[in-house]
């Protein structure tokens, strides 16, 4: 089934090595995707409520959340989103280095849609990225954006 509407992503990760090759991965996708970077939590809600400088951003259709972040981590960013009513249907990857038991446990208690450690091979990563765009946006069925009010 062919998409005819651009994939929005917001990246929240605040590693420019990272942020480079998951522009990368995605460069080659079949698909059209907007990719989003914002480079820490505060951030990364502000986009979400399109506050600001990000007022008329669109709704990300996926979020790829870093757990270490400066200024909100990406655990409080979680439990934010899916505390909000206007937010929480938005499906959220947390992509970390962390493999510790609390953080996969924490991180599900507050409604992860999944939890994917970063590999550190640079080729392996892209795989990771790839797979990622392949499952969210060709198998699984998303919901449809929420209306957040600007």
């Amino acid at each position: 089934m062919e998409r005819l509407q651009p994939i929005d992503i917001l990246l929240v990760e605040d590693s420019i090595g990272d942020i480079r090759l998951t522009e990368e991965a995605l460069k080659e996708s079949k698909l059209k995707v907007n990719l989003h970077i914002v480079m820490d939590g505060v951030e990364a809600m502000a986009f979400l409520r399109k506050e600001g400088k990000y007022s008329g951003r669109p709704t990300p259709d996926l979020i790829l959340l870093d757990l270490n972040l400066p200024k909100k981590d990406g655990r409080q960013v979680l439990k934010e989103i899916k505390e909000d009513p206007g937010l929480r249907s938005i499906p959220v990857a947390i992509l970390t280095i962390s493999k510790a038991e609390e953080d996969i446990l924490q991180t599900y208690n507050l409604h992860v849609n999944c939890y994917i450690n970063k590999p550190l091979d640079l080729n392996r990563f892209i795989d990771v990225v790839r797979s990622i765009e392949n499952f969210w946006f060709t198998i699984v069925t998303l919901p449809p954006k929420p209306n957040i009010e600007e």
